[in-house]
């Protein structure tokens, strides 16, 4: 990974003056990880996105959505970020990109590490729960997904895996236990619910997302979270208003805001000990404005920085 990438403001090399460029290692052993350190790989890939019918982009996102979390303040004092580099798709060979992230993530959570990845198309979101699943056979795996789509369609026999159908393919593997926040009934079918339905998967609509309805919000997270053994969170950027975050493979003009409400219910997730493994998807560079939607997704991972 290029140095010049984690650059930020340099107010003193003592701890308090630290940000998190500081503090970030270039790294590609993986026996130097330690309980508790962040891990990060980018998965700088839109190969499913490609085969999806989407907009191309996402897979330059990773790098600047480093630049974007470089100059955070560190919080805490033992914070510690390890940077492997990407993984990327220069082949057209979606599977082979996703089993190489599957396999490094593993490595990271068998070490005791906490895994973050940047995407990337949200073709990721398999990826990842194949590493974490790799990991921990034995484990019940919770999945929270804030998006505004299921992502659960069968994928097509002539064009294979996509950034849409990562949770059908978990759900063939057996049970899923997912809960995913932020769906809109306009960017799903009827037969993307029902597959949902079908399958088990729990949902809260874009539309429930408001701070009076929290207790319930909270609620769905806790059912879902108190019965599993170790949880992993992905946000598709798409998830977001356009006003917000304009630079994403699908944008929506009316998703939700990162106000209050969701700030209270994405922290009470981030707290949750059984959380292992963070990702942020479609982050779309082409589009973005100012870096609004790197930006904001940097300040989504740092958020687990601070806690």
């Amino acid at each position: 990974m290029d140095n010049d990438i984690w650059q930020g403001r340099l107010d003193g090399e003592e701890l308090l003056f630290h940000r998190v460029f500081q503090r970030v290692k270039n790294e590609n052993d993986y026996d130097t990880i330690i309980d508790n350190d962040f891990v990060l790989h980018g998965f700088a890939v839109d190969e499913g996105v490609r085969r999806n019918k989407g907009r191309q982009g996402a897979k330059d996102a990773p790098n600047i959505i480093r630049k974007n979390m470089s100059n955070f303040p560190v919080i805490l004092p033992s914070f510690s970020l390890l940077d492997f580099g990407n993984v990327t798709c220069d082949d057209g060979n979606l599977e082979d990109s996703q089993n190489q992230l599957a396999k490094n993530v593993s490595r990271v959570l068998l070490k005791g590490g906490k895994s973050l990845v940047l995407g990337g198309g949200h073709e990721v979101t398999y990826a990842h729960y194949l590493g974490v699943r790799t990991a921990f056979p034995e484990q019940k795996i919770g999945i929270i997904n804030i998006d505004a789509h299921f992502d659960n369609r069968q994928p097509e026999s002539n064009i294979g895996a996509t950034s849409g159908t990562g949770f059908w393919q978990i759900a063939q593997e057996g049970d899923i236990n997912s809960l995913h926040i932020g769906i809109q009934r306009n960017s799903n079918t009827l037969k993307l619910f029902d597959t949902a339905h079908q399958n088990g998967m729990k949902y809260i609509l874009a539309d429930e997302l408001f701070f009076e309805n929290l207790p319930s919000i909270y609620q769905r997270i806790d059912d879902l979270l108190d019965n599993v053994d170790i949880a992993y969170l992905t946000i598709c950027m798409d998830v977001f208003s356009a006003s917000i975050a304009p630079g994403v493979s699908a944008s929506a003009y009316n998703g939700i805001f990162a106000d209050a409400t969701f700030m209270h219910f994405y922290k009470h997730i981030l707290k949750n000990k059984k959380l292992l493994a963070l990702d942020v998807a479609e982050v779309n560079p082409l589009f973005d404005i100012q870096d609004r939607t790197a930006r904001l997704a940097a300040c989504l991972m740092n958020e687990w920085f601070m806690i």
